[in-house]
């Protein structure tokens, strides 16, 4: 494959996450106004996209209250820095059992949720871009499994999309790619397509580079596309989606940590990749610039 090195890259930020990191790093934010905060820091920084999820506010749980959603949307939009808001739609489809000989019921707790129900603040808060994960699949922990039918997909993005929100695809495999294709070929997912590739997730696809160019060559080539990886290689695929015709994602979602030994902020790390873009001789691009080639819509969320 050729170098296609892209010179013009934006830069999503994911914030928070709904990992269980809210107690190994300070930074992680957990109420809406933390999340809010660090969002307009990493903007500052030179994000153009910010990727959110919600926590609880006093045991930094992920959640999906839409309350906290709007409360993160309102802040943003608020303020005085402009970004691109995505939020994760990611939530409501985890499944947990108790243990190998319980598998004929789910467990307490398992959070599982219908498709209006997962897609609500998203209709409510009116971001320009939301996630659609694009497959089922095992994650790290023993008896967890993130549950996306291809019924409860389509289901979700025609939601998304009448609501006048881009779908970013977030792709952790191959055939999450694959289905994707076949969701853009049924006029379901709209062009400008965006895809995140989502390197290095257990059990999804290895961040190796073999593995990363199957995924990018599995990418339509009229499609828009970032990829990350997690922790200690997140500063390196900064550079090898940038090399690869992409553009990137950084944030305390995907690594906690600036160097060894020492925690990040949000902002500290799209510093960090606004670094490696610019001595790669390629620029970072605007909100305003994502937007135009998007073809995004800024709104506020519906009133009250």
């Amino acid at each position: 494959m050729p170098l296609a090195m892209n010179r013009e890259v934006f830069i999503t930020c994911a914030v928070t996450g709904s990992g269980s990191t809210q107690d190994r790093s300070p930074h992680v934010p957990r109420s809406p106004a933390q999340i809010a905060e660090s969002a307009i820091a990493a903007a500052k920084a030179g994000a153009a996209v910010v990727h959110c999820h919600v926590r609880d506010p006093e045991t930094g749980k992920p959640a999906r209250d839409p309350a906290l959603y709007r409360e993160v949307t309102e802040r943003i939009r608020d303020s005085a820095t402009d970004v691109v808001l995505n939020l994760t739609a990611g939530m409501g489809g985890d499944l947990l059992f108790d243990g190998t000989e319980n598998m004929n019921r789910m467990s307490a707790r398992s959070d599982m949720a219908g498709a209006a129900e997962r897609v609500a603040h998203v209709v409510e808060c009116r971001p320009e871009i939301c996630t659609l994960d694009c497959g089922t699949m095992n994650f790290a922990e023993a008896d967890y499994v993130m549950v996306n039918t291809p019924g409860m997909l389509r289901d979700m993005a025609a939601r998304m999309v009448a609501s006048g929100v881009r779908i970013e695809i977030e792709a952790f495999d191959t055939g999450h790619l694959w289905f994707a294709k076949q969701l853009a070929e049924e006029g379901i997912i709209p062009d400008p397509v965006l895809v995140q590739l989502c390197m290095g997730v257990p059990w999804g696809a290895p961040d190796d580079l073999n593995t990363f160019m199957a995924m990018v060559n599995n990418v339509p080539k009229h499609w828009h596309w970032s990829a990350f990886a997690l922790g200690r290689h997140q500063m390196p695929y900064v550079a090898a989606s940038i090399l690869a015709g992409g553009n990137v994602r950084v944030g305390l979602e995907d690594n906690l940590w600036l160097d060894k030994g020492v925690l990040a902020t949000n902002a500290q790390l799209v510093e960090r990749a606004v670094t490696v873009i610019s001595n790669m001789g390629a620029r970072v691009l605007t909100p305003a610039e994502v937007r135009a080639k998007l073809k995004l819509e800024k709104r506020a969320p519906v009133a009250k």
